[in-house]
Formats: structure tokens, sequence, C-alpha cells
């Protein structure tokens, strides 16, 4: 049964096993889907993500919610799953296998945590991880504004670029250059640490400002975004706050209420891109 704990100003939160939920949902009514699951065994305090008995069982999970999330995009939308690779974490290699059989590969994101977190010792410090991106298929052409997230270049840079003499028409270079930078497929923003305003006590809570990016780039005001794993609720407070409609699916209690909160109590905060140098 869903118990729907907060649904307003079209932002609806179920508390539930994704599983059931997702069958009960619109087919193709949904702009984007998020979906942040559990990675498997990598928090091994947290029994959410140790509640399978071998990495097959984890698979046949993952091939399930990633076919019934399916029927739920539409023909121009697109599906992103985080992920990450690791002494623990190879299994995401065959999630992204199984999932491009399913749907159609569209791009690989990187997230780049910037500090890198300690977890192994016999290689390089990791300090990203990675978003799957999905589309229906190879003729469906997705949705996709990357005006919407476009970087500010800093004044200096700004300066030097209007200086150089290769470009004839400044008035179209300095249109350009207030524009901003497009975003790569290198996403730079911080991991949030324990002493962060946004932090909430989920220990895989993902930074608002990272959530926003893809909110932005891949869905318009009015559309509709699911989160099969809302966890903290970081998807929902960035969709309430872009006027974008909401599902949000999550099967711990816990986590229900903490997103509820966030929703009643977190202030605005809309994607503010930081300056870089070109």
């Amino acid at each position: 049964m869903i118990n729907e704990h907060h649904k307003a100003n079209q932002i609806t939160i179920s508390n539930g096993d994704c599983q059931k939920v997702l069958e009960t949902l619109s087919t193709e009514d949904f702009q984007m889907i998020i979906a942040d699951p559990p990675y498997f065994q990598v928090l091994l305090e947290e029994n959410w993500d140790n509640q399978w008995k071998s990495e097959e069982d984890y698979l046949v999970w993952t091939e399930d919610w990633i076919r019934k999330s399916s029927r739920l995009l539409k023909d121009d939308g697109l599906f992103f799953i985080f992920g990450q690779l690791g002494k623990r974490e190879h299994l995401w290699l065959h999630v992204c296998s199984m999932a491009t059989r399913i749907l159609q590969f569209h791009d690989m994101l990187i997230w780049d945590r910037i500090v890198g977190y300690n977890e192994r010792y016999d290689s390089f410090t990791p300090c990203y991880e990675m978003i799957l991106v999905l589309r229906k298929s190879k003729e469906a052409r997705p949705y996709f504004d990357k005006d919407a997230v476009r970087i500010s270049y800093d004044d200096e840079t700004k300066r030097q670029y209007l200086k150089d003499k290769r470009y004839k028409n400044l008035d179209a270079r300095r249109t350009h250059l207030e524009k901003g930078k497009y975003a790569t497929n290198i996403l730079r923003v911080p991991s949030l640490k324990g002493s962060s305003k946004e932090k909430v006590g989920h220990p895989s809570q993902k930074p608002i400002k990272l959530i926003e990016m893809l909110v932005l780039s891949a869905s318009r005001e009015g559309d509709k975004v699911l989160d099969p794993f809302l966890g903290s609720g970081t998807t929902a407070v960035v969709c309430q706050n872009l006027n974008r409609q909401f599902v949000g699916i999550e099967i711990e209690k816990g986590y229900v209420e903490m997103a509820e909160n966030r929703l009643k109590n977190e202030p605005l905060s809309l994607f503010t891109p930081a300056s870089i140098s070109a």
C-alpha cells in the first residue's frame, strides 16, 4: 500500500517499495528520472545497502526497477542513474551494460567530488562518481537545455578574451562571454562534508547544486520528475525550488520524514554557476 506522506505544490512523496510503487504510475509521464540507488555493500553499516545475498540478486533487482522505470519515461526524456567504481563497486560496470540493453546509452557524466575519499591504498585516491544517462531510443531526440547550465567566466578572463585581436566581432564575443561557458560532462561540485549546512544525516546525500544542474538541463518548468530512491529528499527540494512537478519514492520512513522536513524548511537555493577561468 502506498502511503503518500507529503503532497503539496505538485510534490508527491510515497513511502513504499519502489518496485511496487513504480507499477502504479502512468506510462510515459515523466520528462526525467533521477535515480541514486543502493550501490551494494558500499555502506556496510546500512541495512538497505546490504539486503541482497549475492551480486546476482542485486543485478536481478536492479534490472527490475530499471525496466519498471523505463516505461514511465517520455520519448524525449532522459534517465540519470548514479554509480561508482572501486574495489567493491565493480558491479557498476554490469549495471551499465545491463541498463544499456534496456534503454539507449546517451552519455556518461562524471561527478567530480573535488575532494577524494581514502578508500584505496593500492591506487589513485578516488574522487568521482559516475552518472549513466539513458534515453528511450536512437531515434528519440531528448530535450536538453545547454544554456540553462552555462558557467560564468570571471571578470579577468572576460577582459583577456576581449583583448584578443583574433576576434573580429567583439559584440558577439562579449555576448558569449556574458552568457558563460557551456558546462562539460565533468560536473565539478564539492561533495557534502559533515560540517555542510546542507547535510541532514543521510550517508549518501547529494549536493543541491549537482541535482539542480541535472534538473535545469533536462526539464522545463512544469515538467514531471521522478526519483525512485528519494533518500534525504534533495531532488524533491530542487524540484520545489525550480517549479517542477515531482514524484519521489522512499522505502525508509525515517528518510521520508527527513525529506518532508526539508521541503518545509529548506531555504531557496537556485543554481548559481561557479566562476571559472577558461
